[in-house]
């Protein structure tokens, strides 16, 4: 069962950037796809965006496609989210999560794994 750990999270002003990881341990990882998720005080769990593990193709929710890039390393099971130009409203507790083969891995469902989460918050 592969576990994932995130790290990166922090406080940061508005127009800041962060870059969280999110790394798994099993050496035979072999994802399908990396997901990134957030989730802010009394709001649903929202997909940000995800990468095609193999073939590192990426998609992105509206509000931080320009801002937020997903990137993966490959040899060390490495996913990365670069996060630039960071608002307020960024506020949550952000999620890395692999999917293993659903096809709806780039609408943000069929994530098996999920990592314990990591705290980003942006203050104004």
């Amino acid at each position: 069962q592969a576990q994932l750990e995130e790290a990166g999270g922090g406080l940061v002003q508005a127009g800041g950037s962060l870059r969280l990881s999110c790394t798994a341990s099993e050496r035979t990882f072999s994802a399908y796809a990396m997901g990134w998720f957030r989730q802010a005080p009394g709001k649903e769990r929202e997909f940000v965006g995800a990468i095609k593990w193999s073939a590192g193709t990426t998609v992105y929710t509206d509000s931080v496609k320009g801002r937020f890039t997903i990137s993966r390393d490959i040899p060390n099971n490495t996913v990365y989210l670069q996060m630039n130009s960071l608002k307020p409203e960024d506020t949550a507790v952000y999620y890395c999560a692999a999917s293993f083969g659903d096809s709806r891995w780039l609408i943000g469902y069929g994530y098996d794994y999920w990592g314990q989460g990591t705290q980003v918050t942006v203050s104004s």
